[in-house]
């Protein structure tokens, strides 16, 4: 499979150009996908290393042929103790674009998308235990409700009709299919609607299933310890959820956007911001790309 079909990097420029500053230096790009952003890097630095995050085995069919370059299949929530065994020290730049991508929206077998009717997936991780299948299928009226209302932005009484019919449907027959699920809900918005109201539903049930809000701040908090000092970091997020942590994460240094202070009263946060407001894709890269136009960038040094 090309490049080009897997996925169609978003914001490339903007996201490379500013986290290459030592063409000798050692970078990390934790999400390969389609590694058209690590091409990008290897394209900007002469000999220097790359080293590649993808937890999802698929993406191995990218592989970049590049003595400057490795590529480990994790969880970029792992990320110190990969660099740690990986022994090149502390990176100078870290790249994270937090995007599922086309390929695995456009695989129908991986079940991302209501758009085919294929088994419940979602999984990024083909050998993780839990799948859209088994949370749709066991998890309790309380779970349910809690991931439409927290990662889906559903308020509560729609939570609750949600849960109420996917329950009722299940009660039935199990929920094998995304078509099984969409015929159980579909009918509770009017259909010029329906899309974003899907798209809201499969967003939450796919967070949860990869825990990707949990595996973000995880990454986060780690990368103070991994970043070289005036190392840049650049990462693409696609939804408040997620915008929201990394923005409070730049500012004050935690997920929460507490500021704290230390014995002087100087505010302790380990990064200063590269760009005030958050950069975002032209007119142009969305008609190109679709899937891009809600990514927003944000870029911060390290103090």
């Amino acid at each position: 499979m090309k490049v080009d079909q897997y996925h169609i990097p978003v914001l490339l420029n903007e996201a490379t150009q500013a986290l290459v500053s030592d063409l000798s230096g050692f970078y990390v790009d934790v999400t390969f996908g389609g590694g058209g952003h690590s091409r990008a890097i290897l394209d900007q630095i002469e000999n220097g290393k790359l080293l590649a995050f993808d937890q999802d085995s698929d993406a191995s069919v990218n592989h970049i042929t590049d003595d400057r370059f490795s590529l480990v299949r994790q969880n970029f929530r792992n990320i110190q103790n990969v660099l740690e065994a990986f022994g090149h020290g502390f990176p100078v730049g870290i790249l994270a674009d937090l995007g599922v991508s086309s390929f695995q929206f456009d695989n129908p077998e991986r079940g991302f998308s209501f758009r085919f009717d294929e088994r419940l997936d979602m999984r990024m991780n083909k050998d993780a235990v839990l799948d859209a299948y088994d949370l749709l299928n066991t998890y309790d009226e309380g779970q349910l409700e809690n991931i439409f209302s927290q990662f889906g932005d559903f308020k509560a009484v729609e939570s609750k009709r949600l849960t109420s019919n996917i329950i009722e449907a299940r009660a039935k027959n199990k929920l094998t299919t995304t078509q099984d699920l969409v015929s159980c809900i579909e009918f509770l918005v009017p259909q010029k609607v329906k899309n974003q109201f899907l798209a809201r539903v499969f967003q939450s049930i796919r967070i949860e299933v990869n825990q990707e809000l949990n595996a973000l701040v995880e990454f986060l908090n780690q990368l103070p310890k991994v970043l070289k000092n005036e190392g840049i970091v650049s990462i693409i997020t696609y939804h408040s959820l997620e915008d929201r942590l990394v923005k409070n994460f730049f500012k004050t240094g935690n997920c929460k956007g507490d500021l704290e202070k230390d014995f002087f009263g100087n505010i302790s946060k380990p990064f200063d911001l590269v760009n005030k407001k958050p950069i975002v894709p032209g007119d142009a890269e969305i008609k190109l790309n679709p899937r891009a136009r809600s990514a927003k960038l944000r870029i911060a040094k390290k103090r």
